[in-house]
């Protein structure tokens, strides 16, 4: 990637990367905190020793296979940024995905908590914090490092539930999603603006708020494929380096390989806005971007499971 390219890039996203790295704001005034440990409660449980939810796929949600939308239309989101229009001519592209599983709430603390425990792995940021909330201060490259450690556990582990341990002794891998695994499994097949549809809606996302909420505090009937927290909440971590449209998957072979083969990239996607961000920023299409080393109170992840090449 050219310096000309990284400079254009860097200047495409400056409004958005200015508001991620904007004013500190503490992570849970203590009346929220309070409400948030009652609200954790009604949340679906977490059990077991990697704390995944008690279903049959541990959470993880079916994307079926298929063409969507992906980018924007600025004739139907007059809120789009030049980087989500795919041409000036084609302002959206058909992207087809083969069929995978994304995870219904965002990584908790809790399951962050159980892999520093079980490795050893040097984070610092998780001492004091509820276990529902979602895992944040992570860079990729600790993200890359949970999701090695979970497939690797899961697969060994005779407890793990059989279906999901049966996927990945065929093979699946569970990795962060690519920018267009995530876009789909928040706006569908379709071109909806924000998940739920084209208007912001505050009870559908933790967006313009004081601070994190519990995983799946925003469930959402109305969205595509029923995940919690798409918008709004954290920025969620994508295994894409940053370029422009049209999104070229080729690139997303060497973190399968390697996952730290790429992490010098300047840019990587991230996805979904956070409670800090205003309505305009938690819209399906938007695109931020990181340095991969950055560590941040409002970016978490959510995993995905796929097919092996």
């Amino acid at each position: 990637m050219g310096i000309c390219m990284r400079k254009s890039m860097m200047i495409e996203f400056m409004r958005v990367l200015v508001l991620l790295l904007c004013s500190a704001v503490s992570l849970l005034p203590m009346a929220e905190a309070q409400e948030a440990k009652a609200s954790a409660s009604a949340n679906p449980p977490m059990g077991g020793r990697w704390f995944l939810p008690q279903d049959e796929l541990g959470g993880f949600v079916h994307i079926p296979a298929g063409t969507f939308l992906m980018g924007s239309n600025p004739t139907q989101d007059r809120l789009a940024f030049e980087n989500e229009r795919w041409s000036p001519q084609m302002r959206q592209g058909r992207v087809d995905l083969p069929d995978y599983y994304i995870g219904h709430f965002e990584v908790t603390t809790g399951q962050f908590r159980a892999f520093v425990e079980a490795t050893g792995y040097r984070h610092e940021n998780i001492a004091d914090t509820q276990d529902m909330l979602p895992m944040v201060n992570v860079s990729w490259t600790d993200a890359l490092a949970y999701c090695r450690w979970l497939e690797r556990s899961l697969r060994e582990e005779a407890e793990t539930l059989p279906q999901l341990r049966q996927l990945l002794l065929d093979g699946w891998h569970i990795t962060l999603p690519n920018e267009a695994q995530w876009e789909k499994a928040a706006r569908g097949f379709g071109s909806r603006v924000y998940p739920w549809g084209n208007q912001a809606r505050s009870d559908r996302a933790n967006y313009d708020s004081t601070g994190l909420r519990p995983v799946g505090s925003f469930e959402c009937p109305e969205c595509a494929y029923g995940l919690a927290d798409m918008s709004g909440n954290v920025w969620e971590l994508t295994r894409s380096p940053f370029q422009p449209y049209p999104f070229d998957p080729s690139p997303l072979d060497a973190p399968r390989q390697d996952p730290l083969a790429l992490d010098e990239d300047p840019l990587w996607v991230i996805r979904g806005g956070s409670f800090r961000d205003k309505a305009n920023l938690v819209r399906g299409a938007v695109r931020g971007g990181v340095d991969p080393g950055v560590r941040l109170e409002n970016i978490g992840f959510r995993l995905v499971l796929e097919r092996a090449e």
